[in-house]
């Protein structure tokens, strides 16, 4: 095999190389923004529940606290 083709194989196989290191650095750094973005989605979720609405446990305080809002009403 000629010197060339010999030079062109190592050439190309340093490209290859270096191309396939980048992909793998890309794939790696792609998994660890997934991880932080399900970390964030989590913390979303809490916050959603967190600041839900107020349970319809209210309606039966505000009923309880009709007689108070109808004295109220009369000063």
């Amino acid at each position: 095999m000629p010197a060339v083709a010999v030079v062109t194989l190592v050439i190309a196989a340093l490209i290859i190389a270096a191309a396939a290191l980048g992909l793998i650095r890309v794939i790696l750094h792609l998994r660890a923004v997934a991880g932080t973005l399900d970390g964030v989605i989590a913390g979303v979720g809490v916050v959603a529940d967190r600041t839900a609405l107020v349970p319809d446990g209210l309606a039966s305080v505000n009923a309880s606290l009709k007689p108070v809002r109808d004295f109220c009403e009369t000063i």
